[in-house]
């Protein structure tokens, strides 16, 4: 099975993995005997990174894992978050990244999650109020403890990064990356590729606007996050879905699905992606996606056309 190293750090992943948010939140209703099917699907198919976060459900994603790493925890790779505080009845209460909460947090995850390591534990946000380097102390700590195996970050900037990394190696940052979403290409991907960090997309669909899927709010219930988000306006639908449209075409060129074509592009960057679903054929699918290659023509078409502009900002 192909994998790729994540960073310089020794980690070794499959280039897709699965991202866990959406059975828990944010994307509407969600069904725990289908979720445990989809995470028993992944395994199957080698499609062993998986991705949470603490503050999925809020809680609940965490647990929700637990249920489909028992009697198999050594043969999935398992990252979660911290840092980002919401309650219990999910309101969020700001960023936290003193040393106190990294060790509370981490140990309430490892509790939640039923194991007594994580292998890639990220700071979800920074906390400007917090310098890195103390949070990244107290990761550092955990390391030595065995209690996490490798550190990550998310969202941040190439300064940060590099403070962080100076204090122990930084394996792996993780930020929003797909065709419409580029930003990262500018600064962040050649800071990390100088540091030796890895790179893993997270929304690497576009929030399954690349899929197709998205035509109109109507296509989205009730509760879907989507619907305040600035890109899923009837405008901005509207206007990217001349972006859709194109993956679409090309796709067909490939004999691939749009979903596909949009992953394959994203997998041509040399980075790890970790699309979410609730659907096993949609994990099929997405997993299936390393098995198609893009022109170098018709990846000039597609970031052509973006280069052009996407309606609405990503948050």
């Amino acid at each position: 099975m192909k994998k790729i190293n994540l960073g310089s750090q020794g980690l070794s992943i499959p280039p897709i993995g699965l991202g866990c948010m959406g059975m828990s939140d944010f994307y509407g209703s969600s069904d725990e005997e289908q979720n445990l099917k989809v995470l028993d699907r992944a395994l199957e198919l080698g499609c062993t990174f998986w991705d949470t976060s603490d503050i999925y459900g809020p809680f609940t994603n965490e647990i929700l894992l637990s249920k489909a790493l028992k009697g198999r925890r050594d043969q999935i790779t398992l990252a979660t978050k911290f840092g980002v505080v919401r309650d219990e009845e999910g309101n969020f209460k700001g960023l936290n990244g003193s040393p106190e909460y990294v060790r509370a947090a981490c140990d309430a995850s490892l509790k939640r999650l039923g194991t007594d390591y994580i292998d890639l534990y990220y700071q979800h946000r920074v906390d400007k109020n917090v310098p890195i380097e103390e949070t990244y102390g107290a990761l550092a700590d955990l390391v030595k403890e065995g209690k996490i195996r490798y550190i990550g970050l998310c969202e941040a900037a190439p300064e940060t990064i590099s403070r962080a990394h100076k204090v122990h190696p930084i394996t792996a940052l993780q930020t929003e990356y797909s065709l419409w979403s580029r930003d990262v290409e500018t600064e962040i991907l050649p800071c990390l590729k100088e540091l030796g960090i890895g790179f893993v997309a997270y929304s690497p669909l576009g929030r399954g606007f690349l899929s197709g899927a998205i035509r109109s709010r109507k296509d989205l219930e009730p509760g879907d996050w989507r619907l305040d988000n600035p890109r899923f306006t009837d405008e901005a639908i509207a206007k990217n879905a001349e972006i859709a449209d194109l993956v679409a075409e090309i796709a067909k060129g490939i004999n691939a699905t749009p979903a596909q074509a949009a992953l394959a592009w994203l997998l041509s960057k040399g980075v790890a992606v970790i699309p979410g679903t609730r659907k096993i054929h949609r994990l099929e699918e997405n997993w299936t996606s390393q098995e198609f290659t893009l022109k170098q023509e018709q990846i000039d078409q597609l970031e052509a056309l973006i280069e052009s502009g996407v309606a609405g900002d990503r948050y």
